[in-house]
């Protein structure tokens, strides 16, 4: 089912699918902590890096260069704190990438019902290989 979604989904519809699963693994991983799990929650923070990775890569800097760069910027910044919350096993730093990742998300999910798709500072080309 996961992957048909992903095969028959729009670039905007893609980014959502990566937000949701960012934010599943922040969850997961704030349980594992507070469980005292670490391996796991080092596995969950480490998940969510690399979906924030993804998020950056997935950016198109020659279209709507503005916006690309500042959501550049923004996933920098969230991989930062996802290191920090893996060293330190830190809670509040989960918990700021987990908001981040939900107000985006939201956003995108305007984006996408208004357009259908989203078009701009995202690459269509290969990301549901990748996902």
């Amino acid at each position: 089912y996961k992957n048909t979604q992903i095969q028959t989904a729009t670039p905007g519809q893609l980014i959502l699918l990566l937000y949701e699963g960012g934010i599943k693994f922040c969850k997961l991983a704030k349980v594992s902590i507070e469980e005292n799990n670490i391996m796991n929650a080092n596995n969950y923070i480490i998940k969510a890096q690399d979906i924030v990775s993804e998020l950056m890569n997935s950016l198109d800097m020659k279209s709507g260069i503005e916006i690309a760069n500042n959501l550049y910027s923004l996933y920098d910044y969230m991989l930062t704190k996802l290191i920090d919350a893996n060293l330190k096993k830190n809670i509040d730093d989960l918990e700021e990438v987990q908001k981040l990742l939900e107000e985006l998300r939201d956003s995108w999910k305007i984006a996408v019902k208004n357009t259908g798709g989203v078009k701009g500072p995202v690459k269509a080309g290969g990301l549901g290989n990748r996902v």
